[in-house]
């Protein structure tokens, strides 16, 4: 049988239709999978997600081959997989990046502070005044957005770069000074 045939049956509600249509196209799917470079691991996930989409969306695919919409579908769900792999990456690096600055040595000990103030001087405003206003002043992020006119998230970004910079700063005086 066609897979438009079992397209029609299956929006009918036959479930042997379906399940024909899917053990034909499962290899398609995993092929096609594979060949964009999804992880061996992955590719299931994918299968499923790639079907479970087709079931869902069936009754409204009225146009063009099956293999061509399930071509698409089957792209968009790896497309939005490495999006989100590739979000989720991005905040666990700012996630470590942020531990790792929160663990370092105090920067506000008084006996740090003619070092910090020299460091601080050296960077750019946008990342010494949410650092001095938070550090120094005891103003939260919100707080800190509402003087400077940015988003909450804007001040997180820049405190992030802000306190990395700064770190490496005081690292690279420090082993001068040594």
């Amino acid at each position: 049988m066609k897979d438009e045939e079992l397209l029609a049956k299956s929006k009918q509600g036959d479930e042997d239709a379906f399940y024909q249509l899917v053990s034909k196209h499962i290899p398609t799917v995993e092929k096609f999978a594979f060949q964009l470079g999804v992880h061996s691991n992955d590719i299931q996930d994918v299968t499923q997600e790639t079907f479970l989409k087709v079931y869902r969306y069936m009754k409204s695919h009225s146009y063009g081959k099956f293999t061509t919409w399930l071509y698409q579908i089957t792209l968009n769900i790896i497309r939005d997989i490495y999006r989100k792999k590739k979000r989720f990456d991005r905040k666990e690096k700012a996630y470590l990046a942020e531990a790792a600055i929160t663990q370092s040595p105090d920067f506000t000990d008084d006996a740090n502070l003619p070092e910090v103030h020299e460091a601080l001087q050296k960077l750019a405003d946008k990342y010494k005044l949410p650092i001095i206003l938070h550090y120094f002043h005891d103003l939260s992020y919100q707080e800190i957005g509402e003087v400077l006119g940015v988003s909450e998230g804007a001040v997180k970004t820049r405190m992030l770069r802000g306190r990395k910079m700064l770190k490496e700063r005081l690292e690279q005086g420090g082993e001068h000074n040594e």
